[in-house]
């Protein structure tokens, strides 16, 4: 599963858990109705800090995580 589903589905089933709707989570996160469509859409091109202001709701965050590479591969 690539991230943009990973994130998309993890949005939706969060909202759907605290029973928000697009609406409620665009006004609780401080972003656009547009946005959250987005981003549970899986568009690939989003503002981290946006995300992040919708994940802060859910008590996570998004950002860098190192990649298990060999040496010689840099």
């Amino acid at each position: 599963m690539v991230a943009k589903t990973i994130i998309a589905q993890y949005v939706k089933e969060m909202r759907k858990k605290y029973k928000l709707t697009q609406v409620d989570l665009s006004e609780k996160a401080g972003v656009g109705l547009r946005f959250v469509r987005e981003l549970e859409q899986g568009k690939t091109t989003l503002r981290l800090d946006k995300v992040n202001k919708v994940f802060e709701l859910f008590g996570s965050e998004c950002g860098p995580v190192p990649i298990k590479r060999e040496e010689d591969d840099v």
